[in-house]
Order: structure tokens, then C-alpha cells, then sequence
């Protein structure tokens, strides 16, 4: 994995709208100047609601430049799609990894921090840890 370029973050969700929305969400908070990539992989190719295998992958290469993928999701089924789809060993890019997190806070977190330079370690870490946001 090359370390030149950011970490890539992919967000799955049953819905177009939520995972573009998500995105666009990351991509206003993570502030100015240049951002790690990012792409949502929401629905189905139809439009309707599901996940994607093809989207998915689709958006995975998108974001790759060798530093590794950051793959969050919204919901069960997008899990399992996922899973299977590292497990098959070639159907992602090298370094793609699912990264259990909450998929708003989560994502946030994951384009600032590939944003300034984070491995794919960090990434994930600073996805995983916006469990602990308080919001009381």
C-alpha cells in the first residue's frame, strides 16, 4: 500500500440519498484544501433500496490510490455484503476493509483524519471511536 496517497473511504447504504448525503456532509465538515477521497455506494443499480455488490466495488476502486480503503456501512445486509465481497480475496481493492463504526459520526471522522495524512489504521481507529461522542 502506498502511503503517498490518502486512505479511501467508501459508505454503504440501503439508500442513494443517505450514502450522497453522508458524503456530502463529510465532505462540508472536513473543512477546505484538499480531502482524501471519498464515494457513497447507496441502493441499487435500479434506484431502489438495497446494497449493491456492484456499487460497491465500483466506488472501492474509484477511491483507491494504495493507501488502503475504509469501507463504512449503514445497516445488517450491507455488513454481509461487504464481508462477502473481502472474502472472496479479489473483488476489492488491496487494503479495503471494513471499519465498524457509526455511519454519520463515523464517517466524518474518517475523511478528516485520511484528510490529514492518516494510515488506514488511524483512519479506522478514528472511525471506531466516534462511538464514544457523547450527545447528553
Amino acid at each position: 500500500m502506498s502511503a503517498s496517497a490518502p486512505v479511501g473511504i467508501v459508505l454503504v447504504s440501503h439508500s442513494a440519498d443517505v450514502a450522497a448525503s453522508v458524503a456530502s456532509l463529510a465532505l462540508g465538515l472536513a473543512g477546505g484544501g484538499g480531502t482524501a477521497p471519498i464515494r457513497p455506494a447507496g441502493g441499487l443499480p435500479d434506484g431502489g433500496l438495497g446494497t449493491s455488490a456492484e456499487l460497491i466495488r465500483s466506488a472501492a476502486e474509484a477511491v483507491d490510490g494504495g493507501a488502503g480503503v475504509a469501507i463504512l456501512v449503514d445497516l445488517g445486509s450491507a455488513v454481509l455484503t461487504v464481508k462477502a465481497l473481502l472474502a472472496e480475496g479479489d473483488e476489492l481493492p488491496e487494503g479495503a476493509r471494513l471499519v465498524d463504526a457509526p455511519f454519520v459520526e463515523g464517517a466524518v471522522a474518517a475523511l478528516v483524519t485520511a484528510s490529514a495524512g492518516g494510515d488506514l489504521d488511524a483512519v479506522a481507529a478514528a472511525a471506531s471511536e466516534a462511538y464514544a461522542y457523547r450527545k447528553e
